[in-house]
């Protein structure tokens, strides 16, 4: 199948798992497991990937599955045959599910030879997606109005977006090298898809991340123009190495920059 009608099926079926987050988050109540790693879970986020699973298996049943609720059970030896698959969050920003400031999305992205080439961000409380795949640009759509989107020269100040739930001395540093920005808080990948619609100048992640959070997102901001890359520059590659975290990373529009001068030596 070719890429774009491919999008329009993975768009459909984040919403579809949208619908589902939306059953959860909008009844009286929902309980919190954590896992191994700490990191919470929710209903919304198993039925999200259930949905998701299978829904990608039932599209096309030649691309394997990677899910964050599925990591553990796909070692490295197996997943590193794969040539192309498909890398999913089915629900980004639990702690923001949680406090239920409506700033999480459901993250969907085709990865092949190592890069993403097709991605959508789904934000279903603001009935919002953003989608990209190899070559044929970014958008926008909210409800059934479908813009194309891109990055912005950055200007001054610069327009910093930055984390809700995660801060660190990195960051911090960061941006007291930077000189005068604004800085706006977001929640989950979000933040990269304010520098891919031109409403942000740069998101700096000093911190941890697994690249079923990225993945979806690098490629929209690639097609609308900006970059995403590792804090050493260059570009965030996946499915590479036997542990799922990245490394920190920058995501930032046209003008380039070498972010990386305002670091602290060991971040």
């Amino acid at each position: 199948m070719e890429l774009n009608k491919l999008t329009q099926a993975a768009i459909a079926i984040a919403r579809e798992a949208g619908e589902k987050i939306m059953a959860v988050y909008n009844s009286a109540d929902f309980s919190v497991e954590h896992k191994d790693d700490n990191s919470p879970l929710t209903a919304a986020d198993l039925a999200s990937h259930h949905h998701i699973v299978a829904a990608l298996t039932a599209l096309t049943p030649q691309y394997p599955v990677l899910s964050e609720e599925n990591a553990s059970e796909l070692p490295f030896e197996e997943r590193s045959q794969w040539q192309t698959y498909w890398l999913v969050d089915p629900l980004d920003g639990t702690k923001e599910f949680i406090k239920r400031n409506d700033e999480f999305s459901i993250l969907i992205a085709l990865v092949h030879d190592n890069v993403p080439i097709l991605g959508v961000v789904h934000a279903p409380v603001l009935k919002t997606s953003w989608f990209a795949s190899k070559g044929s640009g970014a958008f926008k759509q909210t409800g059934n109005d479908t813009k194309s989107i891109s990055v912005r020269e950055s200007g001054a100040p610069l327009a910093v977006v930055g984390s809700r739930s995660h801060a660190s001395a990195g960051l911090q540093a960061f941006l007291k090298n930077i000189g005068e920005y604004e800085l706006v808080s977001m929640g989950s990948i979000l933040k990269a898809c304010m520098v891919a619609e031109g409403t942000a100048d740069i998101y700096p992640r000093i911190g941890l991340t697994s690249e079923w959070d990225t993945a979806a997102a690098q490629i929209i901001v690639e097609e609308a123009g900006g970059y995403f890359t590792r804090t050493d520059m260059q570009p965030l590659r996946y499915n590479t190495k036997e542990s799922l975290l990245n490394p920190h990373f920058f995501v930032f529009g046209k003008q380039y920059r070498d972010w990386s001068r305002y670091l602290l030596p060991d971040a």
